[in-house]
């Protein structure tokens, strides 16, 4: 039964945690000023959508309908503003006719300014209605962003311009369409990167060490060099999605001056970029770099630009002549959207200065509280209690000879699980501190190790206040104790295989699952050998019974075969414990 529940329980928890994914909503606030999506293209000059209205003139209180309206699309945005000034505040409010298609936003503190979509469903048609306020212009102008798809969109649309009734003709020239960005160019790399001057022209961050990414198609490279008072930059790495780094104040995401090289279809564009929390980096404009340049070749990109040490008056842009931890990541790209990186970011062991003097550094995707956590836990509940267990269900028998006052097995069982709960406990606080607090980015696994730790301190408690053999309460206390720690095992097992996943311990998959389910399997597997074995040794005492041939001498002949048998198996599986542990707490110990 003990098997039966370890088994079925650990394996029913870990499938049933999922994630779930999050798709895009329409609320697009942030962009209600500029009215340009941060998608880090450039928008489309010709508009294929029109902006329609119920009527030419208005007056305060009245209410107009405004139909946006051409090729399907996924996206939009729709404000009403001063003719006469199209760069300031949204004009009067919406109200929705359709809530399923569109939904009102917030801008400048007031609600219902703006008009978005609520999904990226397809649509070729959307319905508002504009409420003209007591204050409104004597001209008011519609403007709207489409979006076709992410790479492709038209910012501020010009509508029609509707008057009240006794206004002047309107006559200002209409300049509505923002001006297409004047983008430095962008050239062909010809050649690959070399790391041959890394550590005398170059500050050179690399993964593996030493490795060259002109002989290594593997090599992620990032090197820096000054000439004068600008940074010449170059990224390399296997990547056919984006590479990207960022400099930062510290080892967290949030407030970094970021620069990412993104593949679209045999393009790459190099975008600079800020980043405002663990989310989608904000793109800003190009403006700041020169001398851009690209590569694709064998599955790997490289990029490479310039930029001035110093930007004064630039926004989002760091000043190089300060020290930074310096961030090297990859992911997946489609259609020229990014998504978050396959692998944690490499992040240099301490904080440098790119442009003080060349130098080679390092960096690591996972740190060692994470490494000494990981391997505190799997020593704990897959090797100590394992053996714990197995020696109190099954070796009573077998070493029951009295050593220090107690059973031999109860000496090396309580000694096992008290090993356990101090090694949980250890391994519980490392996280905290590395983080410096709770980790809401970590899924599951934190509030299961909170249980885990928790039944951790509660069995040797339990224990402390077991009753004697012959107590009436015996019994409760020994469903309890085996009821407790088997949740606690099972619960364990299944927040390993989730910690195993988290991008912060950087376990090689899909080798670090199979090890885990070999594990699991390994140890099950002996528990049914031994209670198979013990069944068949019940079954050959009952039936010498029923012969009446010495019945105890033949019990004491059994009892010695399955305790021979025994130690066979223990010694067996303690090896395999062992090859097991070393081999995982070598992967950890090579990141």
């Amino acid at each position: 039964m003990a098997v039966l529940g370890f088994t079925l329980g650990t394996f029913i928890l870990v499938l049933h945690i999922s994630s779930v994914a999050n798709y895009p909503s329409g609320k697009v606030g942030t962009s209600c000023r500029g009215m340009v999506p941060e998608h880090g293209h450039t928008a489309h000059p010709d508009p294929i959508h029109n902006i329609s209205v119920s009527q030419m003139t208005f007056r305060p209180g009245d209410q107009i309908e405004v139909t946006l309206s051409g090729k399907p699309f996924k996206g939009f945005l729709l404000e009403a503003r001063a003719a006469e000034d199209l760069s300031g505040p949204p004009v009067g409010s919406f109200t929705l006719i359709d809530s399923q298609v569109s939904q009102l936003l917030t801008c400048e503190d007031v609600q219902g300014y703006a008009v978005s979509h609520t999904s990226p469903s397809k649509k070729t048609k959307v319905k508002v209605y504009w409420n003209a306020p007591s204050d409104a212009p004597d001209h008011v102008k519609f403007l709207v962003t489409v979006v076709e798809k992410y790479k492709i969109y038209w910012v501020k649309i010009p509508g029609p311009i509707i008057s009240q009734p006794n206004a002047l003709p309107f006559t200002t020239p209409e300049a509505t369409r923002a001006p297409l960005s004047t983008f430095p160019p962008v050239s062909h790399l010809t050649k690959s990167f070399s790391a041959s001057d890394c550590g005398n022209k170059k500050f050179c961050i690399r993964s593996p060490v030493n490795c060259d990414p002109e002989k290594e198609p593997a090599c992620f490279f990032l090197s820096f060099t000054r000439d004068d008072q600008s940074v010449v930059v170059e990224m390399s790495g296997p990547s056919k999605g984006y590479l990207s780094f960022a400099f930062s104040h510290d080892r967290w995401m949030g407030d970094d001056d970021a620069y990412l090289c993104i593949r679209e279809d045999q393009t790459v564009h190099i975008q600079p970029s800020h980043l405002t929390g663990r989310s989608h980096p904000v793109m800003d404009s190009k403006g700041a770099l020169e001398d851009l340049a690209w590569r694709l070749a064998d599955g790997v990109m490289q990029c490479s630009f310039r930029r001035n040490i110093t930007l004064p008056g630039v926004k989002n842009r760091f000043d190089l002549n300060t020290s930074y931890y310096i961030f090297l990541a990859d992911g997946a790209a489609d259609d020229g959207q990014i998504y978050k990186h396959s692998q944690q970011p490499l992040i240099t062991y301490e904080k440098y200065n790119v442009t003080d003097y060349p130098r080679n550094v390092g960096g690591s995707r996972s740190f060692f509280l994470l490494k000494a956590h990981g391997a505190l836990m799997f020593v704990a509940w897959m090797t100590t209690v394992s053996i714990g267990v197995l020696i109190a269900r099954f070796f009573k028998s077998v070493w029951s000879k009295a050593f220090f006052g107690q059973a031999a097995w109860f000496q090396v069982h309580r000694m096992l699980m008290l090993t356990t709960t101090a090694l949980t406990c250890i391994a519980f606080v490392l996280p905290f501190v590395y983080r410096g607090g709770w980790s809401w980015y970590a899924g599951y696994h934190p509030s299961l190790g909170c249980i885990v730790m928790i039944l951790a301190v509660l069995q040797p408690l339990l224990a402390a206040f077991r009753p004697t053999l012959h107590d009436p309460r015996r019994p409760m206390f020994n469903w309890t104790h085996w009821s407790m720690g088997t949740a606690a095992r099972i619960i364990a097992v299944a927040t390993m295989f989730l910690g195993m996943d988290l991008p912060g311990l950087d376990l090689p998959g899909p080798w670090k699952t199979y090890t885990m389910i070999g594990f699991v399997a390994w140890h099950v597997g002996v528990e049914i050998v031994l209670e198979i074995h013990a069944y068949r040794l019940s079954r050959k005492v009952e039936i010498l019974d029923d012969a009446r041939i010495q019945i105890l001498q033949s019990f004491t002949v059994a009892e010695a075969e399955g305790h021979a048998f025994k130690k066979v198996v223990f010694a067996v599986y303690i090896c395999g414990n062992v090859t097991f542990l070393i081999i995982f707490l070598s992967a950890i110990n090579q990141l």
